[in-house]
């Protein structure tokens, strides 16, 4: 009797150790998994009308040429026609914000008053969902239509990407065109492409990759808990 209860109450102790790292496992998986790289409006500089930054490449998808590139091409246009536009990739947005409401607050935060907005434009880009959005001033509707914007985000930018993840290609040639018809010029309309492969769907998002993961796991933590205590408490019970 007296060895079924140490039995036990050994048992009783491995189960809550082995629950107490269980949990520390889980709440670990839980925050490798969790948006820790998401990106919010606060997260990014604090720019304003005139300020001298005019790429935040936050998702790391261009080179440090292109980059360059991109920074002058959109300070010249500052410097010829006091349009300012900046570009910002971002990896991964917060929970329940979508590019279109985070490029409105970042709009709005950077350019708080209609006479700081006049001449401003933002274009964002997801990695993670590789959705672009465009927000402009008003007094650049004439210049940079919606009709414009929506074509520059789901042609000039959305058919490279859908085809092969090309952001150094999209990013420039966006630049181009916006930089075109923001500077008086016509537009240049979106790049032709033929054969357009469709690919939309083929691959998992890095967001379903990480649930998976996180997933499995988990699973694998469950069983262990379960079959790590049995194990110990039979082979306890042979050698007594």
């Amino acid at each position: 009797m007296k060895q079924l209860i140490n039995s036990l109450q050994l048992t009783r102790t491995l189960l809550f150790r082995l629950g107490l790292s269980l949990i520390l496992a889980v709440m670990v998986i839980g925050v490798g998994v969790s948006p820790a790289n998401a990106t919010g409006v606060y997260d990014l500089p604090q720019l304003s009308a005139g300020s001298s930054t005019w790429v935040i490449d936050d998702a790391d998808l261009l080179s440090r040429v292109n980059e360059g590139k991109l920074s002058n091409k959109l300070k010249n246009l500052a410097q010829d026609t006091g349009n300012e536009v900046r570009f910002i990739t971002v990896r991964h947005l917060n929970y329940g914000d979508t590019i279109e409401s985070f490029t409105n607050e970042l709009f709005e935060s950077w350019f708080p008053t209609p006479e700081a907005q006049s001449h401003q434009t933002l274009l964002t880009l997801d990695s993670v969902t590789n959705n672009a959005f465009i927000r402009r001033g008003e007094d650049l509707a004439t210049l940079l239509p919606e009709e414009i914007s929506d074509s520059i985000v789901k042609d000039t930018i959305g058919i490279p990407l859908r085809t092969e993840n090309k952001y150094n290609q999209a990013l420039l040639n966006a630049s181009d065109r916006v930089i075109a018809v923001l500077s008086g010029q016509a537009d240049p309309g979106a790049p032709e492409v033929q054969d357009e492969i469709n690919i939309d769907g083929t691959f998992a998002t890095a967001e379903e990759t990480d649930d998976r993961s996180a997933t499995v796991w988990v699973i694998v933590l469950l069983i262990l808990a379960t079959v790590i205590p049995m194990a110990t408490y039979y082979f306890y019970q042979g050698f007594s």
